[in-house]
């Protein structure tokens, strides 16, 4: 199992988060950015930087991840294809994207974007807070905990 960071638009907070917990799990961890991403020395982190241009990122982590592999991401699109492909998709809030809300969070991505569109609705979501930065550890230490096995003392 490896941890895989959609990392353009991931928060700094929660790459921190996640380089302590690969750390501390013995996971490993990349992240896919179109930009360099600083990662800290590590045997088990690493980044690998893609072109610029929609979807590579995503594209990239879709080729690459396996089945059973937990993606970090905000991108519904993105986390529907982890879904498809056997993984799990965790956004930065510490939400659980599942075969059961995936297509709902779709529908809804889809519908705001048309909002947007019409000019009926501005912005994103709000900024993360403490809160969101202690669901997304907590959604996260819960997975580890179920699927990363124990090692022996």
């Amino acid at each position: 199992m490896q941890i895989w960071v959609d990392a353009d638009a991931c928060p700094n907070v929660i790459k921190e988060i996640l380089f302590r917990a690969a750390e501390r799990k013995q996971v490993p961890m990349i992240l896919v950015a179109n930009q360099y991403i600083r990662t800290p020395p590590s045997r088990l982190i690493r980044s690998i930087q893609v072109s610029a241009g929609i979807d590579v990122a995503d594209n990239r982590i879709v080729q690459e991840m396996q089945a059973g592999d937990l993606v970090i991401t905000a991108d519904i699109p993105l986390a529907a294809e982890v879904i498809e492909n056997n993984g799990t998709a965790l956004n930065p809030r510490g939400q659980l994207y599942t075969i059961e809300n995936i297509r709902q969070r779709l529908n809804m991505r889809d519908f705001m974007e048309e909002m947007r569109g019409a000019g009926l609705v501005s912005g994103g979501p709000p900024t993360l807070n403490h809160t969101d930065r202690q669901t997304f550890a907590n959604a996260l230490d819960r997975f580890l905990a179920k699927h990363v096995p124990k090692k022996p003392s």
